[in-house]
C-alpha cells in the first residue's frame, strides 16, 4: 500500500447545524467506498479532529452514492450565532477531512 490522502479517492461537502458540523464523503467507486467503510469509522473521524470535536462522532452510511456522512457534535462551539471562532459554519471540516492521510 502507498500512502495517499483521502482527497486522492474521495470527495467532501460540509456545513453545519447549531454547534454541530456535517461531513460528507463521497467515493470516487465501489472499491474505495468499501475501503471506507472498514477505515473511516467515527472513532477515526473523531481521532482525526482532535479537540475541535468535543462531541461525538455519528455516522451515516449511503450504499447507493458510495457516501459515508458524518455529524461532528460540538464542534462549533454554538454554531455561527453564538462563537467567535473562524469557522463558525462548519464549511473547512470538508476540506480538512480530504487532507487526511490514508493507507489505500
Amino acid at each position: 500500500m502507498k500512502k495517499n490522502i483521502l482527497e486522492d479517492i474521495a470527495y467532501a461537502r460540509s456545513g453545519d447545524k447549531g454547534p454541530n458540523a456535517n461531513v460528507g464523503v463521497v467515493f470516487k467507486d465501489k472499491v474505495s467506498y468499501d475501503w471506507g467503510l472498514k477505515k473511516l469509522t467515527s472513532s477515526t473521524v473523531k481521532e482525526y479532529f482532535g479537540t475541535m470535536v468535543k462531541g461525538q462522532v455519528e455516522r451515516y452510511e449511503l450504499p447507493n452514492l458510495y457516501a459515508l456522512n458524518f455529524i461532528l457534535n460540538d464542534s462549533l462551539q454554538g454554531g455561527g450565532s453564538e462563537t467567535l471562532i473562524n469557522d463558525a459554519q462548519g464549511k473547512t471540516f470538508g476540506q480538512a477531512i480530504l487532507m487526511m492521510q490514508i493507507d489505500f
